[in-house]
């Protein structure tokens, strides 16, 4: 039972490793994309549930989007190290994108659950989301 187990973490180990190279290290900008990724999931489920729609095939949809997510954060690490050569400017905008989409979101759901959102948060993520599609026609 004891090998099972460290192969079980040995197979966990390597593949969060090829993650975290993949997607240009585990950093703070991850690691929020992340917690927002799995938190908009989560309370999306919750929103489904209350409104009696909970369908599986919405719940694979919504999993293959936040796939993709992490997806396009690879592409723009690669873009970032092997096009552009240092940095990781395409990175950074395409997570704090998505996070500010993901965060927007949540609030959404979080309204429609019936929870008082503070209007600071609703501003902060507005702004994100504001400047980051700024970036995008630049």
């Amino acid at each position: 039972m004891k090998e099972i187990w460290n192969w079980i973490q040995v197979t966990f180990a390597v593949v969060g490793g090829w993650f975290g190279y993949f997607l240009g290290g585990w950093d703070g900008f991850l690691y929020a994309l992340l917690t927002f990724v799995v938190i908009d999931y989560i309370t999306g489920l919750m929103c489904a549930v209350l409104d009696k729609k909970l369908s599986s095939e919405v719940g694979f949809r919504g999993i293959f989007k936040k796939v993709l997510i992490f997806s396009l954060v690879a592409i723009g690490h690669i873009i970032d190290k092997n096009v552009i050569g240092d940095g990781s400017v395409i990175r950074t905008a395409v997570i704090f994108f998505y996070l500010s989409n993901e965060g927007i979101s949540i609030l959404e759901n979080a309204v429609h659950v019936g929870l008082p959102v503070p209007q600071k948060l609703k501003d902060i993520l507005e702004q994100l989301h504001n400047r980051s599609e700024k970036e995008d026609y630049k």
